[in-house]
């Protein structure tokens, strides 16, 4: 964890007021969830589409959530931005975790392709059951995005400085990209 990132989670803003934009920004109270708020907030879109895919949705309905997912959280961010900072006293606290909750969606696009070619290839087990297939493959994409989240590889870093939401959201979205391209390069080599 770098300095910047412990210093933003040893610092710890009140709950309340508990009202609809704090709850937007922290992905409904998880981002007051200690440690690694960030992790907490992209739990939600991967728990989803691996409730999606057990339960045999389409890889278009399971697509169409997560895009939902993505925009939503985007907007969000975007226009709480600036309340954000006034709420928790700083640019990019570790409460909003509302970034991380897009920024996972990206990963999640490539999920179900995997999920496919594991339990269709036999994967890592021959006869490997389809739940199973589905864990892996979104477990996979919340393991790429925390790690490229973490490393904040250029240009992310850099995007951070952008003003409010944008900042705060498009280093994500960068972490996100470089977890989609992870994905399906996995997906190609598998």
């Amino acid at each position: 964890m770098s300095p910047i990132d412990a210093a933003k989670n040893k610092h710890r803003a009140p709950i309340r007021p508990l009202n609809a934009p704090t709850l937007a920004l922290t992905t409904l109270g998880l981002g007051f969830l200690r440690p690694a708020p960030g992790t907490w907030g992209s739990m939600p879109p991967s728990g989803l589409l691996f409730i999606l895919l057990v339960i045999g949705v389409s890889d278009t309905i399971a697509h169409g959530v997560t895009s939902a997912v993505l925009f939503i959280s985007c907007v969000f961010c975007v226009v709480w931005g600036r309340y954000a900072e006034e709420r928790f006293g700083r640019k990019d606290a570790a409460e909003v975790v509302i970034d991380e909750t897009a920024g996972v969606c990206l990963p999640l696009f490539a999920a179900p392709a995997l999920a496919h070619v594991l339990y269709e290839c036999g994967g890592l087990l021959p006869g490997m059951p389809w739940f199973l297939a589905a864990m892996l493959s979104c477990g996979f994409a919340f393991v790429l995005f925390r790690i490229f989240d973490i490393i904040k590889p250029p240009p992310a870093r850099r995007l951070e400085r952008l003003p409010h939401g944008w900042g705060v959201l498009i280093d994500d979205l960068a972490a996100g990209v470089y977890a989609l391209l992870a994905m399906s390069a996995c997906v190609w080599i598998v």
